[in-house]
């Protein structure tokens, strides 16, 4: 199934390297997660593979068409659903749905059951303009109307930004099924977290794509050993955690702090540590490091690799 195939695409603005140099292949069926922060470049990326940005470098190729030549092709077969709400908030749910549908010369009753499971959670309130919607209901509109004409590809720009939880895990509900439909969808997120729903993720940050494997495979390639420390006066133990002979780095994560120590190191050297510094009561647990762990151990190898 005809997917998504991008190489070494970069784009510049001014000063800014926004897109440096990424490669990488999407299929149909497959769930592709592009993970950083903002300013990371997903946005951009996403910009250019939707044919409304020209690459200043690279090819790419969308449902087999290519991007610069064939791009009114490639805008009839994707969905895309911007970071920013975007749909008339002037029109009623209902006329959102209905204008998107006939803009692709198909109507609401005859994709209906593509977007049933998510938009009957808004059909109750089909009559209210959008602009008057919760911030839930509003994506929940905004992926029927990217997916009412039946797309091959769906593009989703931090789908899940500013959702609660419940909204969170019924957004990537609905994603899984479209999967199994053999859909192709590229999903860019901020949240760490919903690395572990993509069938592979591509760290990202200053526009470079840090890592690209599945969620196993990213942690797998971590060779670093992660302890999750936890004690009393938590601001001040990160710091002594951070002078401790052998501790390679440490971030404050929730209620525990996550300490990378050396191979060589012992967790009991640690705590003696810590109690000469005059902190008692400190827990150390070996873990296995997150997705977010991982991200954060590219990035300072990468600051570290340019210092």
């Amino acid at each position: 199934m005809a997917g998504i195939h991008a190489y070494n695409i970069r784009k510049r603005f001014g000063e800014t390297q926004a897109v440096d140099g990424v490669t990488f292949d999407a299929e149909g069926g497959e769930i592709f997660g592009v993970l950083g922060p903002d300013g990371a470049g997903k946005t951009t990326l996403f910009r250019i593979l939707t044919t409304l940005l020209l690459a200043d470098e690279g090819e790419a190729t969308v449902g087999g068409f290519d991007v610069r030549r064939d791009y009114r092709k490639i805008r009839n077969l994707i969905g895309y659903m911007p970071g920013r709400f975007s749909l008339y908030g002037d029109l009623t749910v209902e006329e959102n749905l209905r204008f998107f549908a006939a803009a692709f010369g198909t109507t609401v009753s005859e994709n209906y059951e593509l977007i049933k499971d998510m938009y009957q959670q808004i059909e109750p309130f089909k009559k209210r303009r959008a602009s008057a919607l919760s911030g839930g209901m509003k994506q929940k509109l905004a992926l029927s109307c990217a997916l009412i004409h039946q797309p091959s590809v769906l593009f989703l720009d931090e789908p899940t930004t500013g959702l609660d939880a419940v909204s969170r895990r019924e957004l990537w509900e609905t994603l899984l099924k479209l999967k199994r439909r053999g859909l192709c969808i590229l999903a860019a997120t901020p949240y760490m977290d919903e690395a572990a729903r993509c069938d592979r993720v591509a760290l990202t940050m200053n526009g470079k794509f840090l890592a690209l494997d599945t969620p196993a495979g990213i942690i797998a390639a971590n060779p670093q050993r992660l302890v999750a420390v936890k004690g009393p006066r938590m601001p001040a133990l990160l710091r002594s955690l951070r002078q401790v002979p052998g501790v390679l780095a440490c971030q404050p994560f929730g209620d525990s702090h996550h300490a990378t120590i050396g191979s060589e190191v012992q967790l009991a050297h640690v705590s003696a540590q810590l109690e000469m510094a005059g902190f008692s009561g400190v827990t150390l647990t070996s873990m296995e490091p997150t997705i977010e762990d991982c991200f954060i151990a590219l990035v300072t190898r990468g600051h570290e690799a340019h210092a």
